[in-house]
């Protein structure tokens, strides 16, 4: 009987192992770098633009698993707060973290990786329906951090209409690709793995 998929493992660890603290320092700063790097992709709306972000996140914890993912996450935040410009549209420093009106969405990033990595490591990356579920349980951890962080200052009605409902489309769009892609990466891992 194989059992090389029976142990909690995402596709990552699968592909790498095994995964030292070398390698893992490795992938915690290229995905810090991806998520940086996916900021850059702006569309402004009116207080909350829309970005690669999200997408990077969600991707982040899903291929690393909840340590490493939030690890990444939280690499990118102290990368942006130190300074460097990794935020949406080159936005950096520690009150952009802190004080700004996308700081909800900030600050819920290792969150929502440790969530959808953590529901990875237990198989949900290998379906498309469930990594689409577990894609959207993470992106949801984002939007309601968002939500409730922009409604102290605006309102809920106006946080809902400016900070939630313009994403909705777009996330959904997200998750069907990063949920379409896991699946297609353990088939591919399983043939290679059977020559």
């Amino acid at each position: 009987m194989n059992t090389s998929y029976a142990k909690a493992e995402t596709l990552t660890s699968a592909v790498l192992a095994p995964l030292d603290w070398i390698r893992s320092l490795a992938l915690v700063v290229a995905f810090s770098l991806l998520t940086a790097l996916a900021a850059q992709v702006v569309i402004p709306l009116s207080l909350v633009p829309i970005t690669g972000q999200t997408f990077a996140v969600l991707l982040t914890g899903a291929l690393l698993g909840p340590r490493l993912g939030a690890l990444a996450m939280f690499a990118y935040l102290i990368e942006g707060a130190s300074g460097l410009p990794f935020f949406a549209a080159g936005g950096s420093g520690v009150g952009h973290l802190l004080f700004s009106p996308t700081s909800g969405y900030l600050l819920s990033y290792p969150v929502a990786a440790f969530v959808v990595g953590l529901l990875a490591g237990r198989g949900w990356d290998r379906r498309f329906i469930t990594a689409a579920a577990a894609m959207g349980l993470g992106s949801l951890v984002i939007l309601l951090s968002g939500w409730a962080w922009l409604a102290r200052f605006t309102g809920a009605a106006f946080a809902w209409d400016h900070g939630v409902a313009p994403f909705l489309i777009g996330d959904a769009i997200k998750i069907v690709l990063a949920a379409a892609v896991l699946p297609s990466g353990w088939m591919l891992l399983r043939r290679k793995r059977r020559v």
